[in-house]
């Protein structure tokens, strides 16, 4: 009967794919991604480096709209090559690709920015649900699993080490009204705070956070507690 109540309410299909997008790709690529960045840098010494940005950038759209060519996305969003692949035989595939793509970010200063993003790929399947009828996944339903996917995504990978400081992130909600280069904007906003972070260090004295920056209170997007799964147990099991 609990079990019946849960499917009901569907508080188990965003927590079902945040972990299975862990357990099944950002677990196995992850730990790798700083030595594919390395292997990039010492290829391409004539671009800056910058080490806090030598992560993948996980792209959260809570309209789960997602574009396949991020190109076309945003015109300032430029591929510029693959990094290293890394194969693995993987439930019964032999030799399965894993991938990402590298991509040059121009600001408002014409400035590049090069980092390795993508979309959180099980957001597909929560934007593919609330179009089938057979799923009877409204609008509404969609948006509170995507916020409920990312808070659960943030604390799984908060809490594994082999993952620790090689992802970043990027939750958030597009305006009501289409601005051209709002994509790019949320990124490069992303790269420069790794960037003062690195700088931070590097000189041992925290900087100060732009004012127009949102804090991780507001990235964390407003979910509260009640949008989490509960447990089917009320006795603290």
């Amino acid at each position: 009967e609990m079990s019946e109540m849960s499917e009901r309410s569907k508080q188990n299909v965003a927590h079902g794919l945040a972990w299975s997008f862990y357990v099944g790709y950002l677990k196995i690529v992850l730990p790798r991604m700083k030595k594919s960045m390395e292997e990039f840098s010492r290829a391409n010494p004539n671009l800056p480096a910058c080490r806090k940005t030598w992560k993948l950038h996980i792209l959260v759209p809570l309209s789960c709209d997602i574009y396949d060519d991020l190109e076309k996305a945003d015109s300032k969003i430029q591929y510029v090559t693959d990094l290293t692949e890394t194969t693995l035989a993987r439930a019964g595939i032999k030799k399965r690709v894993y991938k990402h793509s590298l991509y040059a970010i121009t600001d408002e200063e014409n400035q590049l920015w090069h980092c390795a993003v993508e979309y959180a790929t099980p957001l597909q399947t929560l934007y593919a649900m609330s179009q089938d009828e057979c799923a009877a996944f409204s609008r509404e339903e969609r948006l509170e699993q995507a916020k409920l996917f990312y808070r659960t995504l943030e604390e799984i990978l908060r809490g594994s080490k082999e993952c620790a400081d090689t992802y970043r992130l990027i939750a958030y909600e597009e305006p009501e009204e289409a601005e051209t280069h709002f994509l790019s904007r949320e990124i490069v906003w992303h790269l420069r705070q790794e960037h003062h972070e690195e700088i931070a260090v590097l000189e041992q004295s925290p900087l100060p956070s732009p004012s127009t920056a949102l804090d991780s209170s507001e990235l964390n997007l407003q979910i509260s507690v009640s949008d989490l799964p509960q447990p089917l147990r009320t006795d603290g099991f």
